[in-house]
């Protein structure tokens, strides 16, 4: 039998890119506050509503959390902060033992000239994104840690599709991820049993070549690697 799984913002930036790899394998619950962009069928359910989340979230066997807002000072906080809050209470309440979300990465500006960055301490920016996403992420450690949910934490800094030629005239983007890869995180993370202590966070990103943000913790805790090696399609012609 397939894994229920309520997907928040399906119709957003996001989502309509990453279901496409996951409906094959999961019975998938579309929610999001606005129409799908290709007209799939979806339920509405607003994550600022605890109500909403909760009963949304009822039979489910695990939620993947991808809705945000970024630049607007309310809506920001509703969505990003209370919207994970909501999240995580309405799994606790119905005993769901598996929570997928995701957030910016907090650490490019303050380690950047640094290379080999596992798990650093964050830093989130002084913006209503960063710091919205950044106490999400708190809720979201202290829930699971509190209630036992295992809760994969998905950071990254760019999505976007892969590319299908050669790319010339420039490198590939640090801690950017392709929509196969980042479906194929899903994947695993809503199949592994378990994460230590309840909540990680992991670098996700399609290229480990730089060096600098390290993929060692998805590989080594949920298994992850890139779905190709996307940096053949980068390198430099004599």
């Amino acid at each position: 039998m397939k894994k229920k799984v309520l997907f928040l913002g399906a119709s957003g930036l996001v989502g309509p890119y990453v279901t496409p790899g996951l409906e094959a394998d999961y019975d998938l619950r579309l929610a999001d506050v606005k129409p799908h962009p290709e007209g799939t069928p979806i339920e509405i359910v607003d994550v600022r509503s605890y109500e909403a989340v909760h009963e949304a979230a009822r039979g489910m066997d695990a939620i993947a959390n991808f809705t945000v807002v970024r630049g607007d000072p309310v809506l920001s906080f509703q969505v990003n902060t209370q919207g994970a809050w909501h999240v995580m209470k309405a799994a606790a309440a119905h005993g769901i033992r598996k929570v997928i979300q995701t957030g910016p990465q907090g650490v490019r500006h303050a380690y950047e000239p640094e290379f080999d960055i596992v798990d650093p301490p964050p830093v989130p920016d002084s913006g209503y994104y960063g710091c919205t996403k950044f106490l999400g992420a708190q809720i979201c450690r202290i829930f699971a840690r509190t209630y036992h949910i295992h809760t994969p934490y998905f950071v990254f800094a760019g999505l976007g599709a892969s590319p299908k030629e050669p790319v010339l005239g420039k490198d590939f983007e640090v801690m950017r991820i392709f929509w196969e890869d980042l479906q194929h995180a899903c994947r695993l993370a809503l199949e592994i049993d378990a994460i230590p202590d309840y909540f990680q966070e992991f670098n996700m990103h399609s290229f480990d070549g730089h060096h600098k943000y390290r993929l060692e913790k998805a590989q080594r805790m949920l298994g992850y690697e890139p779905t190709q090696p996307w940096a053949t399609y980068y390198r430099r012609t004599p």
